[in-house]
């Protein structure tokens, strides 16, 4: 686990490549979340009134697919995101293996289990 605030520290306390690039993943996809639900709640709560907020306008909105890939990009990064910390916080609490293997294991097929019902969810609309 590497617990570094700079690039090169990352790179001197990796084990491994895999190590590395989720720690990079962890910087670059938290900082283009920001921006992301930044968008998302200019769009959806300030340029939106509220009585033009109705499931009929979300319907016409969601039957663009440029909406429909900028929700689920927001939808996958934030699972892969917080899934990548729980990841951390597991192996940091969860001490013997095995259980630490049943812990992920579970953990990481309701997360993809979300990932799958909320692309489902999204684009049967």
């Amino acid at each position: 686990m590497i617990r570094a605030r700079t690039l090169t520290d990352a790179r001197q306390q990796s084990h491994s490549n895999s190590e590395l690039n989720w720690w990079i993943f962890m910087r670059i996809s938290g900082l283009i979340l920001v921006f992301l639900i930044l968008g998302h709640i200019y769009m959806t709560f300030i340029q939106v009134s509220e009585s033009d907020a109705t499931f009929d306008a979300v319907v016409n909105k969601l039957a663009n697919p440029a909406w429909k890939f900028y929700d689920w990009l927001i939808l996958a990064l934030s699972l892969m995101h917080g899934a990548n910390g729980a990841r951390y916080s597991i192996e940091d609490y969860v001490r013997s293996r095995p259980n630490r293997a049943w812990v992920k294991g579970v953990f990481f097929t309701v997360i993809a289990l979300l990932l799958v019902f909320g692309t489902v969810g999204l684009f049967s609309i």
